[in-house]
């Protein structure tokens, strides 16, 4: 049986991951550059990013072609309106990882933020995922938290990727029919191992390895 099938509308950018000791804060075929992000990793494994968007910003509504597929997964960094259009074309259900965060973006079937980016989400119905880094996830239905699930205890390296690690295998996950509370168990697992290495695609698991994680 086939499995099931997954469009991702979002950014593709050239990172370049420097390690700090601590981090500074308080608290295609067009002609253009593509993205650039600058990565710095302090000694405990969080990280800071900046990016310059570069072609990901000529991503534009009339170019994409949705079709042949179960669900649409989309992110923050292109324009606000190609991600509207993507959850129009969306021939069922629309996953958003509402990062970075800004608005206003469309509804979504679920959103998926980080704990700061929750900060400045509006309020939404439906499905909303917060990630809690090493304190795992929640999943709330219409404000009222309904699962929650912790993150296995690893040592953190390089956080960078993990919270793409998590987005991808809780949507993968629901798409092959588990239940919430095991799509958020898989979830944290691939962000923790994704936080144990170093880089971000590199760091990405697979799904034998989130299974032996857990």
């Amino acid at each position: 049986m086939p499995g099931p099938r997954l469009t991702v509308v979002g950014s593709i950018n050239l990172d370049l991951v420097a390690r700090a000791e601590r981090l500074p804060r308080a608290g295609k075929r067009v002609q253009v550059p593509t993205g650039v992000a600058l990565i710095t990793v302090d000694a405990h494994g969080e990280n800071e990013i900046v990016v310059a968007p570069g072609a990901n910003l000529e991503l534009k509504p009339d170019d994409l072609v949705i079709d042949d597929t179960d669900a649409v997964l989309c992110q923050l960094e292109i324009p606000l309106e190609t991600v509207e259009r993507a959850s129009e074309l969306a021939p069922d259900r629309f996953f958003l990882n509402a990062a970075p965060a800004r608005g206003p973006f469309p509804a979504a079937d679920v959103t998926i933020v980080n704990r700061f980016e929750k900060e400045a989400l509006p309020e939404r119905d439906g499905v909303v995922v917060v990630t809690f880094g090493a304190d795992g996830a929640v999943l709330y239905e219409d404000g009222n938290e309904v699962v929650r699930a912790p993150s296995p205890h690893i040592e953190a390296v390089d956080g960078t990727g993990a919270g793409d690690a998590f987005t991808a295998c809780f949507v993968v996950s629901t798409l092959e029919g588990r239940s919430q509370e095991e799509a958020l168990r898989r979830a944290c697992a691939a962000g923790a191992i994704a936080a144990s290495r170093f880089g971000a695609q590199t760091s990405l698991p697979t799904a034998a390895e989130v299974d032996a994680l857990l």
